[in-house]
C-alpha cells in the first residue's frame, strides 16, 4: 500500500468575502500529513501489500498531530492487553491482593491429625508466590519463559516457582497439623475454565509455574547424553531425556513431544559449545511443556510440599483432582482456615502483563474483570469488557471487536482512534500511573527491549507491542498478520503524546523479518518523539 503525502488545497472565507485557495499542509480532518521521513519508512517494497494506520494525540490538549486511516478496525495481536490489564486495573484498584486460603475440613485430633479433607481454594494468583523477589516485586526477565518454544529459547527467572505452595504447607505445619487422613483438594471454581485459540492454553483459577514445566537442555561431551534440567520438579509431570551430545559445529535439533498424559520427551541433538546466539544474556536452551490439567499438577505439588513441611499425607500423590468431594460454594469459614497466601498487589501483575506481553496474564485479567462483576464465563466477561470500555472510558463500540480472548491473537482487532482514546481516557482513573510505569521502555526493561537500539527516544518511549503470525499451507508462507505498536511518547518539545501505530497482511520469509518491522515500527516512534 503505497502512502501519498500530497498536500490537498484549502478553501478559506476571510470575513471581507474573498476567496483566497492555498496550499495546506493538512489532511482530511485538520490534521498534519503524515512526514515524509516517516512515508519512507512505510512506502518500503516490504510493506507493498500491507496496511498501515497511525493516530498521535497530544494528551493535554487534545490535538491530533498524525492522523492515517485511524478508524480502520485491524488485527491487534498483543496491543490487545492493553484493554484487559487496564480495565481489571481500574476495577479492582492498583493495591489488590489475591488471597490464596487453605481450609480443613474434619476435625483434628490432640496429636495433630485431621481426620478430613484438605482444601486449597484457587484465587486467580497469577504467580502464586512463584515470582515474588525478595524486593517485593514480581521477576521477569525479557526473554521471558512464556515465550521460550516460539523464539527458541529463554531466561529465567530467579525464585523458587513453589515457593508460594511451600509457603502454604508450612503454614498448614505450623498450625498444628502433623497428619492428613483425608484427601487433599484444589477448588478450582472461582470461574468456569476455558480454552484461549492462541496455543489453545486452558484458563484456570489455579496456576503454578505459567502452568508450564520449564526444561533447560545442556550439552555434555560428544556421544554422551545431554543433561537436562526440569522447573518444577514434581512426580506430577516426569520428563524422558532422549538428547544426545554431538561434536561442536553440527546441527541442533531438539524436538519436544507429549504423547502419555504427565509424561514429556525431550529428544533429538545438541552440539558440544552451543550457543542459541538469539538475543544477548541467552546462553541455554531452554523449552517447556504446557500442564495439561493444572489442577491435578498443583494438587500433587502441593502434597509434596506438605511432606517437605513434615505434614503426613495419607491421599495418593498421583490421581485426578477429587473435586466432587468440595463443599458448597462459599461455605468456607474464618474457623476452618489454616492459612493464607497474600499476592503482591495488581499492579505487579499489570507490570508484568505488559513488560512480557503474557498471554495467560492478559485471559486471567479477562475473567477476573468478569469475577469481579459477578460473572463467570469468558463470553459473559467479554460482554462487562465491551460495556466498560464503552460507558467508563468512553470508547466508540464500533471501533474494537475482541471475540474470543484478552491477550490478542489470532482474532482481536481495534482502531488507532480506539487505541488513542482509551490511553487518553483513563488518564482520569486514579490508576493511571501504575497503567502508565507498566508499559515497556524502549530500551528498558520488557518487549521493547531489543527495538530500534540506540534510539534517541530510548526511556522516553512507552509503547505495548502486538504480533499475529499466520501461516498458509497451501503457499507455505507465513503473513505478519498483525503488527503494532501503541503507548505514550515524551517527544523533545515537553509534549505527551498518545499514539497507535498499525501495519497489517506483511509478508514474512524467516523471523528475521519481523524484527526488521519491529525496528520499523520502534523507529516511526522515534521519528515522531523528535519531530513533536
Amino acid at each position: 500500500m503505497n502512502i501519498r503525502n500530497n498536500a490537498t488545497f484549502c478553501i478559506v472565507f476571510l470575513l471581507l468575502g474573498v476567496l483566497i485557495f492555498s496550499a495546506c499542509d493538512k489532511n482530511n480532518d485538520g490534521t498534519d500529513v503524515i512526514p515524509e521521513e516517516i512515508l519512507e519508512i512505510m512506502n518500503q517494497e516490504r510493506y507493498s501489500d500491507a496496511v498501515w494506520s497511525l493516530r498521535v494525540k497530544d494528551v493535554e490538549s487534545g490535538e491530533v498531530i498524525y492522523n492515517l486511516n485511524p478508524d480502520n478496525l485491524l488485527f491487534t495481536g498483543s496491543l490487545r492487553k492493553i484493554f484487559s490489564s487496564g480495565t481489571l486495573l481500574n476495577k479492582v484498584g492498583a493495591d489488590h491482593r489475591f488471597i490464596t486460603p487453605v481450609h480443613r475440613q474434619g476435625e483434628i485430633d490432640e496429636t495433630g491429625v485431621l481426620e478430613g479433607d484438605l482444601i486449597l481454594v484457587a484465587d486467580g494468583d497469577l504467580t502464586l508466590g512463584g515470582r515474588r523477589t525478595p524486593e517485593d516485586t514480581i521477576a521477569f526477565t525479557n526473554l521471558d519463559h512464556i515465550d521460550a518454544n516460539a523464539i527458541g529459547s529463554a531466561i529465567l527467572t530467579e525464585p523458587d516457582v513453589l515457593a508460594g505452595l511451600d509457603d502454604l504447607a508450612e503454614q498448614v505445619a505450623d498450625s498444628g497439623i502433623t497428619k492428613i487422613e483425608g484427601e487433599i483438594i484444589i477448588d478450582d471454581r472461582l470461574f468456569d475454565k476455558f480454552n484461549v485459540p492462541n496455543g489453545n492454553r486452558l484458563i484456570t483459577p489455579i496456576v503454578v509455574n505459567d502452568n508450564l514445566v520449564d526444561v533447560t537442555v545442556l550439552p555434555e561431551e560428544a556421544g554422551e547424553d545431554a543433561v537436562i534440567e526440569v522447573r518444577p520438579v514434581s512426580e506430577a509431570f516426569h520428563v524422558v531425556n532422549q538428547v544426545e551430545t554431538v561434536p561442536e559445529g553440527e546441527d541442533t535439533d531438539v524436538e519436544l513431544s507429549q504423547d502419555v498424559a504427565n509424561t514429556g520427551v525431550v529428544d533429538g541433538q545438541i552440539a558440544v559449545n552451543f550457543d542459541p546466539d538469539i538475543f544477548p544474556g541467552v546462553d541455554t536452551l531452554v523449552q517447556n511443556f504446557q500442564i495439561d490439567d493444572p489442577s491435578m499438577f498443583a494438587r500433587t505439588a502441593f502434597i509434596e510440599a506438605l511432606e517437605r513441611a513434615g505434614v503426613v499425607v495419607t491421599a495418593d500423590l498421583i490421581g485426578p483432582n477429587p473435586s466432587e468431594l468440595l463443599p458448597p460454594e462459599n461455605s468456607y469459614s474464618e474457623n476452618t482456615k489454616l492459612a493464607e497466601l497474600v499476592s503482591l498487589p495488581y499492579s505487579e501483575y499489570a507490570n508484568l502483563i505488559l513488560k512480557v506481553s503474557h498471554n495467560y496474564g492478559a485471559n486471567l485479567s479477562l475473567i477476573l474483570l468478569g469475577v469481579a462483576n459477578g460473572v463467570r464465563t469468558v463470553q459473559e466477561s467479554l460482554d462487562v469488557e465491551r460495556m466498560t470500555l464503552v460507558e467508563d472510558f468512553g470508547l466508540n463500540g464500533n471501533g474494537f471487536n475482541f471475540p474470543t480472548n484478552g491477550s490478542g491473537s489470532p482474532d482481536s482487532q481495534a482502531s488507532p482512534r480506539a487505541v488513542v482514546d482509551f490511553l487518553t481516557n483513563i488518564r482520569e482513573k486514579e490508576i493511571f500511573g501504575p497503567f502508565f510505569d507498566s508499559f515497556p521502555v524502549l530500551g528498558g526493561p520488557g518487549s521493547l527491549r531489543f527495538t530500534d537500539e540506540g534510539s534517541p527516544a530510548t526511556g522516553n518511549l512507552r509503547g505495548k507491542t502486538g504480533t499475529t503470525l499466520e501461516f498458509n499451507p497451501e503457499t507455505m508462507q507465513f503473513t505478519l498478520v498483525a503488527n503494532t505498536l501503541g503507548g505514550y511518547i515524551d517527544a523533545v518539545s515537553g509534549k505527551r503524546l498518545a499514539f497507535a501505530l498499525f501495519v497489517n497482511n506483511v509478508p514474512i520469509e524467516d523471523i528475521n523479518d519481523i524484527i526488521e518491522s519491529n525496528d520499523d515500527l520502534g523507529e516511526i516512534g522515534t521519528k515522531i518523539f523528535k519531530l513533536n
